[in-house]
């Protein structure tokens, strides 16, 4: 069984959603993690759970403002967040995201970006919700703020870092802090000489696998749109690094979405 961690399939480009999820069935996925960019993809991932209470996939979201929306994030927003996370059915919202920073494209004010960033930890923090937590080109930023704001005192599952492209040293220091480290469809590319060190060093037990959906394809259908019936192609490079057979890497995942996202399995494969 599959659990794609991260996937955007309220976006435009899936205007075949039950064939999508047909097909991700087929493949093995048997739970997907909706991430969202803003708020109206927060109330969209949420209204996609209901209308799909009944599929045989299990459906849950994270909500939150990327860092591309932080400039759009103002009262109004955060009291629409709060009411989601107040109102959401049960078990359908299990992280607060992506949240963080983006400095390679800065589509908003780095100053502000951190500011979003910080008020959307305590508000995690507030609903005892892990985070999902997008970095690029801003890791030292991005570790000075979880620092601060978590202290030194070492946990678990506190979150994941989102398509993780950072070093080996970098992965060490978050795994410490708490946190998970996905994997997604560029670490099957064959320039991807760096991912491979990575991997090997990360422990099994803080390793997911996303597909990051519509983006982000892993070989061999780079180039195509991204759907979650191709986290396999990312679990099966991930299980050959570490030298594990394919099922086994998939147990190992499955139970590490279930226990970073508070999700109790009983419950959950009891559904299945």
């Amino acid at each position: 069984m599959l659990f794609d961690t991260h996937a955007h399939l309220t976006d435009s480009r899936f205007d075949d959603i039950d064939d999508v999820m047909d097909r991700a069935y087929s493949a093995g996925v048997r739970s997907i993690m909706l991430a969202t960019a803003d708020i109206d993809e927060s109330e969209q991932s949420v209204m996609l759970i209901k209308k799909y209470a009944t599929h045989r996939l299990n459906l849950y979201c994270s909500v939150g403002v990327h860092p591309h929306e932080a400039k759009t994030f103002d009262i109004e927003s955060e009291t629409r967040l709060r009411d989601l996370l107040n109102v959401a059915p049960k078990n359908s919202i299990v992280a607060v995201g992506e949240i963080g920073l983006d400095y390679h494209y800065d589509l908003s004010p780095r100053e502000t970006q951190r500011d979003v960033f910080k008020r959307q930890l305590a508000i995690a923090e507030e609903y005892h919700l892990p985070v999902v937590i997008h970095e690029r080109e801003a890791t030292q930023d991005t570790l000075h703020i979880l620092m601060d704001f978590y202290g030194s005192d070492p946990a678990e599952d506190r979150g994941v870092v989102h398509c993780f492209s950072g070093s080996v040293e970098t992965a060490k220091i978050l795994i410490q802090m708490g946190f998970c480290i996905g994997f997604d469809g560029p670490i099957t590319f064959k320039n991807n000489r760096h991912a491979p060190e990575v991997i090997a060093s990360v422990p099994l037990n803080r390793i997911l696998i996303e597909t990051d959906s519509p983006y982000l394809t892993p070989v061999p259908y780079r180039g195509k749109r991204n759907e979650p019936a191709y986290v396999s192609y990312v679990l099966d490079k991930i299980a050959e690094i570490k030298h594990l057979p394919s099922d086994e890497m998939a147990r190992i995942t499955y139970e590490n979405a279930l226990r970073l996202f508070r999700i109790s399995p009983k419950q959950h494969f009891s559904e299945l």
